[in-house]
């Protein structure tokens, strides 16, 4: 858009302007002026009527007043016509008494009318009638008395407590009516007065409005013609920020009038449809941009005829997203606008795209590791109880009896269900880490020689390490595991040989790679890459890589689980794993490990020497809702020599500890119990009342009882199902400290190669 344009644009806005604010300071002075006489005016007589109003109420209370008086004085007037009757006995004494009783009914009746509008005084007037009938019951009986039995008859008849009673009750009647018509008098008063102060008050707050409406409609009328002129500056400001704000925009921007010809637009515009420079100018018509994008005779934008035809809600933008030949994907709006125009918008939506399709691999990660957690659990339950009874079976049996070996190969087939487990608790990131500091450098080379013998003399395996390594943050024992099944998933892509190659690095993933991977966090990581130089995997095969039961090995080569473990192990340690494959080229899983904050944990000797399990002779409760885990659980034990004591649930499990509290030692749950009563309160409840008691959970599937954030609680011990006998043995007497702790700490961390092997090859 040329200067002139924005020129005269500015120019007409300063005259706009200025004609504006003289009508406004115009309208403003005579609409407060006729708005402040039109208010006075009003609450004026509102005001007077008001006042007559409570003038009318104020003569109306004095009215009562009056006839409360004259009923009271009527009252006494009968009063004093009965006794005349009882002294004298004259009939013509009763002449002024009836008067008296007919004057009390007629001004009884005026005094109900006068206070309709008050419920107190009429509650007051039926309490009055009630005790002015009783009166006039006792006015008939005494004076039957008198006509009957005379004089003294009639006397003691007057004197009772009945009749004193309810003339007091007549008095105190009219005197509580006349104090609350009083007080309604007062207040109508005090009302009266406080309206004519606030009508007073109102003429003068409204005049002193109207004086400085006056005052501001003056000073806007001598400030228009100076603020007209800044105003035309300040405008030519704004329009440059809003230029430059325009430009700003990561979206495309262009506004066509009712013509459809360009009017307003962005760099951005230009830049998404590829426009060329000489098309993009003021009144090119929106055909040509239509013409100019089209590809292939598909059209990118909408045509004239389809913008013309269109059935759109006032206000609602049309979106639709196309794809360009660059491969960019873009969502275009159009908004119409108020004089028959539209607004056209247009936003590279490539990356949300790419975003959005890794948000969907991860939901369906986590959906599958749910799912494979769960079955873990009840598998791993199953195989606790075929583990436990397979090995009481052989060790009561000769080692030369028939039976023995296929006892073997049932509790090899036991071992290899486990680690299947193990790996889909792995993938779930369900397992209990103990993470610690470690030093890459000290462990992995440990491996290698262990690696040459498993892969074999065909495959070449070298490692390479890196100087001033950082510590990474990770449970050991499972690292050695990933690596291992790393190295297995290698050497079966070199079937012909090979070099496998395990490096170490420190490596720092910017913001950059963050935003490019959203699954990661920006920050310092341990790079453990293992690599070979096998067959490789196509992109399609990558992107399932890692999903449970997936596999390209020829049947019985595999489960699919390795990559699933491997892949659950480093996310469930905060890290980041990648995997880098072409057909024909080899393959890279590169292994992001969180850099750790301390001094790395030392290594310690290896040591497959194997001893006795331990006994005891400890009491120990077993809670377990698994019939079948509890009893070979139970059996083990007491076949070690501990005094057992089982229950099915932590109810159970508190009301048995209840009657052997001083003798239990040790409580051995199951941390996922039935009830009301977990395993972690089960635990908790027994330690607050002998905090000497030492506890051991079991699970086949940890939950956030114990463990959170896929890491053990401090102080907790976990036996993990399914166990052997001789795991269960060893656990239970470290736990009751009858064991070497050394020993313990020495096979913390042992990855059994050998037992790997085989669980890749079979018996």
């Amino acid at each position: 858009m040329g200067l002139g344009r924005w020129r005269c644009i500015l120019i007409e806005f300063r005259f706009t302007m200025s004609e504006k604010i003289v009508v406004r300071a115009n309208v403003l002075f005579f609409g407060v002026l006729i708005a402040i006489l039109m208010l006075i005016g009003f609450m004026a007589w509102d005001r007077f009527n008001a006042t007559r109003s409570a003038r009318q109420w104020a003569q109306h209370t004095y009215e009562v007043l009056g006839t409360i008086r004259e009923l009271g004085i009527a009252v006494r007037d009968a009063e004093i016509g009965q006794r005349g009757y009882l002294l004298t006995g004259n009939g013509d004494d009763l002449a002024s008494y009836d008067s008296a009783l007919s004057r009390t009914s007629i001004l009884t009746g005026d005094l109900r009318h006068q206070t309709e509008d008050n419920p107190s005084e009429q509650e007051r007037l039926r309490t009055l009638a009630t005790a002015w009938q009783q009166r006039l019951d006792q006015f008939a009986r005494s004076i039957q008395v008198r006509r009957d039995r005379g004089l003294e008859a009639a006397a003691a008849f007057v004197g009772t407590d009945a009749a004193q009673a309810t003339r007091d009750k007549i008095e105190g009647t009219l005197a509580s009516m006349t104090a609350a018509e009083q007080a309604l008098l007062t207040e109508r008063l005090e009302a009266t007065d406080r309206r004519g102060d606030w009508v007073r008050g109102l003429v003068l707050a409204a005049a002193a409005i109207a004086i400085l409406g006056l005052v501001w409609a003056a000073r806007l009328l001598n400030q228009a013609y100076s603020r007209s002129y800044r105003a035309e500056s300040d405008q030519r400001v704004l329009a440059g920020r809003l230029r430059a704000a325009l430009d700003s925009l990561s979206q495309g921007v262009a506004v066509f009038g009712p013509g459809h010809r360009l009017r307003h637009w962005n760099e951005c515009f230009q830049v998404l449809l590829d426009l060329p420079p000489a098309m993009v100018r003021v009144a090119t018509p929106y055909a040509a941009f239509v013409e100019h994008t089209a590809v292939g005779g598909q059209a990118l934008l909408e045509s004239d005829e389809q913008i013309d035809h269109t059935r759109q809600i006032a206000g609602e933008p049309i979106v639709y997203e196309c794809a360009v030949p660059d491969g960019h994907q873009l969502e275009i709006r159009r908004t119409p606008t108020p004089d028959g125009g539209f607004v056209l918008t247009i936003s590279d939506m490539t990356k949300r795209a790419q975003s959005e399709a890794v948000l969907r691999e991860s939901q369906k990660m986590q959906a599958i590791g749910q799912l494979t957690g769960g079955i873990a659990h009840d598998f791993n339950n199953l195989l606790t109880v075929i583990q436990g009874n397979l090995e009481l079976a052989r060790a009561r049996l000769d080692p030369q009896h028939p039976l023995v070996t296929p006892i073997e190969r049932s509790l090899w087939a036991v071992q290899r269900g486990g680690t299947l487990t193990g790996q889909l608790l792995a993938f779930a990131r369900k397992q209990p880490l103990a993470p610690a500091p470690i030093d890459l450098s000290d462990t992995l080379p440990e491996l290698v020689p262990l690696l040459r013998r498993t892969l074999g003399e065909h495959i070449d395996v070298h490692f390479v390490g890196s100087d001033g390594l950082w510590p990474a943050m990770a449970d050991p024992a499972q690292l050695e595991s990933a690596v291992l099944n790393l190295a297995l998933n290698a050497r079966d892509a070199m079937p012909d040989g090979g070099r496998l190659t395990i490096e170490l690095a420190n490596s720092v993933l910017d913001d950059n790679y963050a935003r490019a991977n959203a699954e990661v966090a920006a920050g310092d990581y341990v790079l453990v890459a293992v690599s070979d130089t096998g067959h490789g995997m196509t992109q399609d095969v990558v992107a399932r890589v890692f999903e449970p039961f997936f596999t390209t090995k020829r049947d019985g080569r595999g489960t699919g689980l390795g990559l699933a473990m491997v892949f659950g192990f480093v996310k469930q340690s905060g890290g980041h794993v990648k995997v880098y494959s072409e057909p024909g080229e080899g393959t890279s899983v590169k292994l992001y490990l969180p850099r750790a904050v301390g001094d790395a944990r030392t290594r310690t000797q290896r040591s497959d020497v194997p001893t006795d399990p331990p006994q005891g002779s400890a009491t120990i409760l077993v809670v377990e809702d698994e019939a079948g885990v509890r009893e070979i659980a139970v059996a083990i034990l007491r076949n070690q020599g501990y005094h057992v004591l089982e229950a099915p649930d932590g109810e159970e499990g508190l009301r048995i500890f209840g009657s052997h509290a001083a003798d239990v030692d040790m409580l051995l749950t199951d941390v996922v119990l039935p009830g009301k009563v977990r395993g972690r309160e089960l635990a908790e409840r027994i330690t607050a009342i002998r905090p000497e008691v030492k506890v051991l959970f079991m699970s086949g599937y940890t939950e956030n009882a114990i463990v959170h954030h896929g890491r053990l609680d401090n102080g907790v011990q976990l036996l993990g199902k399914p166990f052997s006998r001789e795991q269960l043995a060893r656990k239970v007497a470290e736990v009751l400290g009858t064991d070497a702790h050394h020993a313990s700490e020495e096979a913390e961390n042992v990855v059994d190669l050998r037992a790997r092997k085989r669980d890749q090859s079979g018996p």
